[in-house]
């Protein structure tokens, strides 16, 4: 009919989808690190998006999950995706804004503004993920940043951490250099571990590859931590933390 507009189509039938997301929900912002990212170096974006991936998979069908140092959270919606609930948090008020103000209704976290070396954060959950964080935080202060994690979990709760490793380091840059205080060797970070969980199983990454490699070789490692040591276990009922 003459005035009426015509509306856009892709060549391909099956790809009018993107357009028909696209006009409902908008295009999504990458959130201000994964920007950061994406400007200045974008294939670290695969390598970030491959650990929230393996994350996810370790933790599936988790009913109540726990991120410590979120950031923009760009990467926990793929963790969101295999878990009943998360919640998600930093001590850093610009990056919790920054979730909140990209939040989709579709894909919803709770968001904590919250510092783990100040104490456990309320809730029992039943799984925590840390994805380079430890590394910024001082050797003397990371056994209680690790109590402060562990108290926050259920008593079956299952943690993993993932850092750079120490050897790494001379290839990182100077950005993350700055910040790198505490990167550790593959038997280093599972000494950090041990004291609060009988089982940890150490991986090695390079690039967006998981595998069960030499330590030394490895740019990050991981450490999946699980039956927590009558030792770590804290005052409380059902594993829920009470001051």
């Amino acid at each position: 009919m003459k005035g009426q507009a015509v509306k856009e189509a892709t060549k391909e039938q099956q790809y009018g989808a993107c357009l028909d997301v696209r006009d409902e929900k908008g295009v999504a912002s990458l959130g201000v690190m994964t920007n950061f990212v994406w400007q200045t170096d974008p294939k670290r974006l695969l390598f970030v998006l491959a650990r929230y991936k393996f994350a996810a998979r370790m933790l599936a069908g988790k009913t109540n999950v726990l991120e410590i140092g979120c950031a923009d959270a760009f990467g926990s919606r793929i963790v969101r995706q295999f878990v009943k609930s998360l919640t998600v948090s930093d001590f850093d008020p610009v990056f919790t804004k920054d979730v909140q103000e990209r939040m989709s209704p579709d894909w919803p976290m709770q968001v904590r503004l919250h510092d783990m070396l100040s104490g456990p954060i309320d809730g029992a959950f039943d799984a925590a993920y840390s994805l380079d964080v430890m590394e910024h935080i001082a050797e003397k202060d990371e056994h209680r940043f690790l109590k402060n994690i562990v108290d926050s979990l259920t008593d079956d709760g299952v943690l993993l951490i993932g850092m750079p490793s120490l050897q790494s380091q001379q290839y990182a840059s100077p950005g993350s250099l700055a910040g790198h205080v505490n990167c550790k060797t593959g038997e280093g970070l599972k000494q950090s571990v041990d004291p609060f969980f009988a089982n940890v199983f150490i991986f090695s990454m390079n690039d967006e590859v998981v595998h069960t490699g030499f330590y030394p070789m490895a740019h990050y490692l991981f450490a999946l931590c699980c039956n927590r040591r009558r030792s770590a276990s804290r005052n409380g009922v059902n594993g829920k933390h009470t001051s």
